[in-house]
């Protein structure tokens, strides 16, 4: 079963602007919409680093209740224990300001009291042969009951995170049961009934150091954005961890992100300073917002590649992808992907390359589709490399070999980047 992660789907609207933000005001921005849910990103982001996670949740009984299993399957998440049913799947709308950080929210909670039904039925099948359990404590009571319950049984480690505070302060006793609480440092005052805002992490150190014990708290980890994150144990040992240096465009995701590291590190013998330092590893490298530049190019222009390609030829399509390149060049925090015939306009490469690292991932020609690619229909994949061989080698600043996994791929950019 790998890591069982225990917790609510929601749909994410996320709304980021595209200048200076000015709350209160009118705000020109761009908006997705995209499959969210704390427990949702965090066994995608397990699954990620190839450890094969299973996931106990619910979604709607709709298209896009089954277009959330289908992703994750394709992630290689064990989805057996999904169960579709009416309101499965919960709504978070948020505004992000420019430093990605959230600057208003607000959720619908999906009906997650079938959950207890699940874990009734087939508690046994999905615990027994687990590694650790990923548990989001703001959950139906009697569904975290029933999850310790189990962990107790087989002997299983918890690690627990939360969506909605609120609610899981009302919960304070289990986390005596939890075996390391994740949670931020706003998160973490409003349990502790303090203002944590204005502490530097020396000092948050040893107010989670005094405060997990008095509580009686295993293990608690605050994380504390650009700060990094702290950590205290109850048999006395704390510290810090330092942040990486990063552009973030979404914060949520960073810490969806480190929380899934640091439960991998805690699962498979890590010491706690080694388990923060994983999640603190995988938030840098995760945190970050993907963008395909041809998408954006064919939402801007009201048809898709084919139908530009016709109507205003390779030139018309050329000039699209530059204004394009442009507008996406100027941000931070994006992984960009772009069609290859970008490197065609010399003045494209200081538009991709003024804020980031440019990265050529090669493969053998017989696997890439050609389908929807006009240039490539028209001369063939082989002709069309030879001629673009030499612009992709002048481009780039590294050249990744992608004919094998997407994780080594992935390993190959991140070695890279250091």
């Amino acid at each position: 079963m790998g890591i069982v992660v225990i917790g609510a789907v929601f749909v994410d609207i996320k709304g980021y602007p595209l200048s200076t933000y000015i709350p209160g005001g009118r705000n020109a921005g761009r908006i997705e919409q995209v499959h969210g849910g704390v427990s949702r990103n965090v066994v995608e982001d397990i699954a990620n680093v190839e450890l094969r996670p299973t996931f106990v949740g619910l979604v709607d009984d709709t298209g896009m209740g089954q277009d959330v299993i289908d992703k994750l399957a394709r992630h290689k998440v064990n989805t057996r224990f999904i169960q579709k049913k009416p309101d499965g799947m919960g709504t978070w709308l948020a505004i992000f300001d420019n430093d990605g950080d959230v600057h208003a929210a607000i959720s619908k909670r999906p009906d997650t009291t079938p959950l207890t039904g699940l874990l009734q039925e087939q508690g046994d099948e999905i615990f027994a042969d687990c590694d650790s359990i990923a548990l989001e404590l703001d959950l139906e009571k009697e569904t975290v009951k029933q999850t310790l319950r189990y962990a107790k049984k087989y002997g299983k480690k918890v690690f627990a995170v939360v969506s909605n505070m609120s609610i899981a302060m009302e919960r304070r006793d289990f986390l005596q049961q939890i075996d390391c609480f994740v949670c931020n440092q706003q998160e973490a005052g409003m349990l502790f009934s303090d203002d944590y805002d204005h502490l530097a992490p020396a000092a948050m150190c040893r107010v989670l150091a005094d405060n997990v014990r008095s509580a009686r708290i295993p293990c608690m980890v605050v994380t504390m954005g650009g700060q990094g994150a702290v950590y205290a144990c109850a048999d006395g040992s704390c510290g810090i961890v330092p942040a990486k240096k990063v552009d973030v465009m979404d914060t949520t995701g960073a810490g969806d992100a480190f929380f899934a590291g640091t439960v991998i590190g805690l699962t498979y013998g890590k010491t706690m300073a080694e388990a923060c330092e994983i999640g603190t590893r995988l938030a840098a490298q995760l945190g970050r917002t993907f963008l395909d530049a041809d998408t954006v190019l064919e939402q801007k222009a009201g048809m898709n590649i084919p139908e530009i390609f016709r109507l205003e030829g390779e030139d018309g399509f050329r000039q699209r992808e530059t204004a394009v390149l442009a507008e996406l060049g100027k941000r931070s925090g994006l992984v960009i992907a772009t069609g290859g015939g970008c490197v065609t306009r010399p003045e494209n490469y200081p538009l991709l390359h003024q804020n980031g690292t440019i990265f050529c991932l090669t493969r053998d020609l017989s696997r890439l589709p050609i389908s929807g690619r006009p240039v490539s229909q028209a001369l063939g994949a082989e002709e069309l490399y030879r001629r673009r061989k030499p612009l992709y080698e002048k481009f780039a600043d590294a050249m990744i070999d992608n004919d094998r996994t997407v994780e080594d791929a992935v390993r190959q950019i991140l070695e890279v980047l250091g």
